[in-house]
């Protein structure tokens, strides 16, 4: 069943207005900020709400006036508002099923190239491409953090900042190996290859969220950003690259202008990280903590791309799948994404 009791919601929404409303509301700002966006959540869910139920009621109308006038031409309206009704609701049925403690935060996310060379390089910067097409489709706010490009063709590794109303909920589940197989660009003789690359997805943690960083256990580097980014790139050693020694996570940041705002930014993906590990402190090993993505390879995708023999993209844990893989490509993964969070209603 999906999770929605609209009266728990409305007290809920009444208990948070009138916080916000005592006079000490702004004095913790963080905090403000925590209970503005839980306000707007829950906001946004009743008032998608009252549109679906205005929908059902306009059809109820419709088809009682249509049987007491004996008015056969309202069947078109009838059936495209029942048609606007159904659309509507499928979109509140996903929204309503992520209701995870960090689904409505800002992702961040980071891509891998695995093995495969160059091809697998190629294969990373495409993904960067349809991620970055699909949150331009969500109008989400897109930062990037650190971007590693290869002289050879594609990218290492990318790790960029995805702003924007439960972000993370939709992305997490695309955390995984993602596969794809296709005639090469890189091979002169024009055969068919299979390349690998990896995405991580986390959750942007709030300041207030009770992560302890020992000062001790971290190693912090600068060095010259190499990025585009004016002027200043390449003038100064603005980049930075923290080391939690403990777990050997690292992040760096390139992207801001200053190295006080880079090490601000880094912490805040370290801390993120950290929040992962803690989340899964049950796992019985470091290497499953950490999300370990060493074997970026076959028989350990969560998604295939198939250009060569045939056009597909399959999904191998809900075998969802599509024919149009260029459509995928551009942006269009709101389909796999879906099939993924219903799973959790079943």
């Amino acid at each position: 069943m999906i999770p929605f009791d609209l009266a728990n919601l409305k007290q809920r929404q009444k208990e948070l207005t009138e916080l916000t409303e005592k006079e000490a509301f702004w004095n913790d700002q963080e905090n403000a900020k925590i209970i503005l966006r839980e306000k707007k959540g829950i906001e946004n869910k009743i008032d998608e709400y009252e549109v679906i139920s205005g929908l059902l009621s306009d059809v109820e109308v419709l088809i009682q006036m249509a049987e007491e006038e004996g008015d056969d031409s309202l069947i078109g309206e009838i059936t495209d508002t029942y048609n606007k009704f159904l659309e509507r609701l499928e979109e509140f049925k996903i929204k309503i099923l992520l209701s995870g403690e960090y689904d409505n935060h800002n992702a961040i996310i980071s891509l891998h190239a695995g093995s495969g060379g160059t091809d697998a390089q190629d294969w990373a910067e495409m993904l960067l491409r349809m991620y970055t097409r699909w949150c331009e489709d969500k109008k989400y706010k897109i930062q990037i953090l650190d971007i590693q490009s290869d002289p050879a063709g594609g990218i290492k590794s990318a790790t960029l900042r995805i702003e924007g109303e439960y972000a993370y909920g939709y992305l997490k589940n695309e955390k995984g190996v993602h596969r794809i197989v296709r005639i090469s660009p890189f091979d002169s003789s024009g055969r068919r290859h299979t390349s690998f690359s990896s995405l991580d997805v986390m959750p942007e943690i709030d300041d207030d969220v009770s992560i302890e960083i020992d000062p001790e256990d971290l190693r912090i580097d600068t060095f010259r950003s190499s990025g585009a980014g004016g002027q200043h790139v390449n003038k100064t050693d603005s980049a930075i690259r923290i080391t939690h020694l403990p777990t050997n996570i690292v992040v760096t940041c390139q992207n801001e202008r200053s190295q006080h705002q880079n090490k601000d930014v880094a912490m805040k993906v370290l801390y993120s990280k950290l929040l992962e590990l803690k989340e899964q402190e049950h796992k019985e090993s470091l290497a499953e903590l950490q999300g370990d993505y060493s074997q970026i390879t076959w028989g350990s995708q969560i998604r295939s791309y198939v250009f060569h023999p045939y056009s597909m993209v399959k999904d191998h844990r809900t075998n969802a799948e599509v024919g149009n893989v260029q459509a995928v490509m551009d942006g269009k993964l709101d389909f796999f994404i879906n099939e993924k969070l219903k799973q959790k209603d079943q």
